[in-house]
């Protein structure tokens, strides 16, 4: 297939399309490459796909991968309403992967337009462009934030997800509600993925294994939130791709549905913070800290739902996910 992938500098987009590209399929990657966290690791990235990083500096550029022959990445805003759509009519994809989002809870709360401008706006402009340009099938990046503070564990796709408590959960929730409406109205297919803590090699800088595991090996305390009463079900990269790509890569007929992608063995933080003292042979200093605003106290996915129609079957335990990390961020900082 001919697929575009936004979010392709970030994260799960950079380890997606290696994953389709070996697969065998034509990517188009797109990414705001912005400043949310160090730009350099997201160059960093596309390198690791062939693309040269003062190539893909220049905005609207397309340039071609030097080490895979279907792949070529565009800097580009998902909410450009002209470029977008030139795109589109450009390449005729059969499939579009939207990853392509403002992330981080608590950065929300203090630049809310941000999140409107990125993840509705420019995913209403991505749902427009399938609509005119003849995409019929729309697989996108939600997230267990939506399920706010669910006493209700673990947590299933059929449960009430009507009370976000942060901005970027509400637009996460205003995502699936929109594709929902396009798939009424246009036709359109649409599988919504409710990702949950995603963590492993080239993860982002923001999230709580990246930090620690930074703030561990320089001899700097560790902020633990809620006084350490917190549980996250925490998801190794590689588990996630493969789901990602069984999504992708087989017939679906339901139109418009949404499931959630976990490893579905949450682990408290403090458990959590052992195992990766233990892989580092060094003790945090930990400085307890009140619930910050927009956190939630526990995150656990039901996967059976996935599991059923396309066989997702988590395989990477916790401890082997750190390792992995570790050894990845070592050698990626030169440690």
């Amino acid at each position: 297939m001919k697929i575009l992938v936004t979010g392709a500098a970030g994260f799960i987009g950079y380890h997606l399309c290696e994953r389709l590209l070996k697969e065998g399929h034509q990517v188009v990657g797109i990414d705001t490459i912005n400043d949310y966290y160090d730009p350099q690791l997201k160059f960093d990235r596309l390198k690791e796909l062939g693309i040269k990083p003062e190539e893909a500096t220049i905005w609207k550029k397309q340039c071609q991968s030097n080490l895979y022959s279907e792949f070529k990445f565009i800097r580009l805003e998902i909410q450009d309403r002209n470029e977008v759509p030139k795109l589109f009519k450009l390449h005729g994809f059969d499939l579009v992967c939207n990853l392509a989002a403002q992330a981080g809870v608590r950065y929300s709360i203090e630049n809310p337009e941000t999140y409107v401008d990125t993840n509705i706006t420019g995913f209403l402009n991505i749902l427009e462009a399938c609509r005119h340009y003849g995409v019929r099938r729309l697989v996108y990046a939600s997230s267990s934030s939506v399920y706010g503070n669910s006493e209700e564990v673990p947590f299933k796709e059929s449960q009430s997800v009507d009370k976000p408590i942060s901005i970027y959960a509400a637009t996460k929730k205003s995502n699936e509600l929109m594709a929902h409406t396009y798939t009424h109205l246009f036709g359109i297919e649409t599988i919504g993925l409710r990702f949950f803590t995603v963590y492993g090699p080239w993860g982002r800088p923001d999230m709580a294994m990246f930090l620690f595991t930074d703030a561990i090996l320089k001899g700097k305390p560790i902020k633990v939130f809620n006084n350490g009463n917190l549980s996250r079900d925490f998801t190794y990269i590689s588990d996630i791709i493969a789901g990602v790509s069984s999504v992708i890569n087989n017939e679906y007929n339901k139109r418009s549905v949404i499931f959630n992608m976990g490893n579905s063995r949450p682990v408290q933080l403090m458990s959590f913070i052992a195992a990766l003292e233990e892989q580092l042979v060094m003790r945090a200093q930990k400085v307890m800290m009140p619930m910050q605003d927009g956190d939630v106290n526990q995150t656990w996915a039901d996967v059976s739902a996935l599991h059923d129609e396309f066989g997702y079957a988590p395989k990477v335990s916790v401890n082997k996910g750190i390792s992995a990390f570790v050894d990845w961020y070592k050698y990626y900082y030169k440690v």
